[in-house]
């Protein structure tokens, strides 16, 4: 006979509600730390004495360190238990955003970031493992909706607020921001949360823990510098990619191979879950590389203020929790497939409209299009989860719900190099081809006031035109990358009717032991 749902070993509403609220809490920090310090770049520059391509470490460092700390995740859990390896990351990573917000060096700022990612990396699997072992299968839809309405309204809000915080105080602020909300967390959470069990036999695996570090490692190292080292003409990226190339292969091997990886091999025989990775990873892919492209466009070529850029990102925030809240409530009723099919084609849609954006674009435009956006990832991301871990066994969620977390991340780093990588070709491409035309013979450049202030043969002239061109060239550019997301989107139809459709039956519940 199947043993309760986690929810019925709480003795009060109160304590459910604390635990609920003190998992939460953890993922909106972490997801918000994700994009929260885009806008304070500029400034953070100036006070660490870094370098435009050096500032960006402070970005990349934290989803190297948060890629690679999700996978163990799982272990770690079952290992040591829920509620202390929570209450550890959610204190570890509340820290960490203090020392950020202390330091006084690019050096000590990127070792900072790198710690926090470690401990972040964890909160958003276990808060999902968390969340679905407390609720039966037939209350998981709303349930999933809030966990989602976190991961999703982090990285989306995070610039907003950034923004905001950056204006009114200073950019220290984005990571001060977190430490009352961590304590209060951490609080919620020790007096309230109820242990699962723990297996102190296991034994961690640290051959394919690092092998697959180094290739994660190897991989973003790759992937971020690649567009200023010239690619594989640079014996770096080279190097980097030959690495990263063995050390995953070593990892799979390894995977498939061992007696008892870190990683079990039975989370990926679940056609479901396999199926939700591929679509955490493109979601994640989008998320985040769209959320980095609308800052600089809106503030480089539009000449829109920070705070103005951070208001503009709100619709799509909005968007996602006006979906998210009855997303989950049509995916028990309806065929889950069905709800993402039409989330796909909102977030396709909007993606195809963004290509023909230009610079001089309203504001009222640019709200109900990245409105519209926001609906589709709210309907895809809830069903998506339901129908992901609907199969799968109680015992594997958590290694599922890191495994997850993983994809997105992995998504996430690799969205933001492939679009920073076609930004800059495209650039230079058009910038090229516009080139050819800015000659002496173009008698647009020989008549009035152009024969003056763009003549390709007078200094001034040459600066003139060149910037021109230059404006143009980025407007085509970012056009691009918003048609390649489109292009890279597209294969989530097929992905989402592979799935199987679940059937969500009252009271088919995940088996579960609690510690009292």
């Amino acid at each position: 006979m199947d043993q309760p749902h986690a929810a019925h070993r709480y003795d009060s509403k109160l304590a459910e509600w604390a635990v609920l609220i003190g998992s939460m809490a953890g993922v909106l920090m972490q997801a918000l730390d994700t994009t929260i310090a885009n806008v304070a770049l500029p400034y953070m520059e100036g006070s660490l004495s870094a370098s435009r391509d050096q500032i960006t470490w402070v970005l990349t460092s934290y989803i190297i360190a948060a890629a690679i700390m999700t996978a163990p995740v799982g272990w770690l859990a079952a290992r040591f238990g829920k509620k202390n390896f929570l209450i550890t990351a959610i204190a570890g990573f509340t820290f960490a955003s203090m020392l950020c917000g202390a330091a006084q060096s690019l050096e000590q700022m990127v070792l900072f970031r790198i710690v926090q990612g470690m401990f972040g990396a964890a909160l958003g699997p276990l808060s999902q493992a968390v969340m679905l072992d407390m609720y039966p299968a037939e209350k998981r839809g709303n349930v999933m909706a809030i966990w989602g309405m976190g991961v999703m309204l982090g990285p989306i809000l995070g610039p907003t607020l950034g923004g905001i915080l950056t204006d009114a105080y200073n950019w220290r602020w984005v990571f001060y921001i977190n430490v009352p909300f961590g304590i209060a967390a951490c609080a919620a959470l020790w007096i309230f949360f109820k242990d699962t069990a723990r297996d102190s036999s296991l034994r961690f695996d640290w051959f394919g823990f690092g092998a697959l570090s180094v290739g994660l490692a190897s991989l973003q190292l790759m992937l971020d510098r690649g567009t200023t080292k010239d690619w594989f003409s640079s014996t770096e990226i080279v190097v980097e990619a030959m690495i990263s190339v063995i050390a995953l292969y070593l990892f799979l091997v390894h995977m498939l191979t061992a007696k008892k990886p870190f990683l079990p091999r039975q989370v990926f025989r679940d056609r479901n879950l396999v199926s939700g990775l591929v679509l955490m990873f493109v979601m994640g892919f989008v998320l985040l590389a769209s959320s980095a492209l609308m800052s600089p466009y809106l503030q480089d070529l539009s000449g829109r203020s920070v705070t103005q850029t951070g208001f503009l990102m709100v619709p799509r925030g909005v968007g996602v929790m006006v979906a998210m809240m009855f997303a989950g409530r049509l995916a028990m009723k309806l065929d889950p497939r069905l709800v993402m099919t039409v989330g796909a084609a909102c977030l396709l849609w909007s993606m195809w409209h963004m290509t023909a954006w230009t610079p001089d674009i309203d504001g009222l435009t640019i709200s109900w299009v990245t409105f519209v956006q926001g609906i589709g990832m709210g309907l895809v991301f809830v069903p998506m989860n339901l129908v992901a871990f609907a199969t799968l066994s109680p015992q594997l969620r958590t290694d599922g719900a890191g495994l997850s977390n993983l994809m997105r991340n992995i998504g996430s780093a690799v969205g933001v190099s492939l679009t920073s990588t076609v930004l800059a070709s495209s650039i230079q491409t058009i910038h090229a081809q516009l080139t050819a035309h800015a000659t002496p013979f173009n008698r647009a450049l020989g008549v009035n006031a152009p024969s003056m202030m763009m003549n390709p043969q007078i200094p001034f002239g040459l600066a003139n035109l060149n910037s021109l061109l230059e404006y143009r060239a980025q407007v085509q550019a970012y056009a691009n990358d918003f048609l390649f997301m489109f292009w890279v989107s597209l294969p989530v139809f097929v992905i989402i009717w592979l799935m199987k459709r679940p059937v969500f039956a009252r009271g088919e519940t995940p088996k579960m032991e609690v510690v009292e």
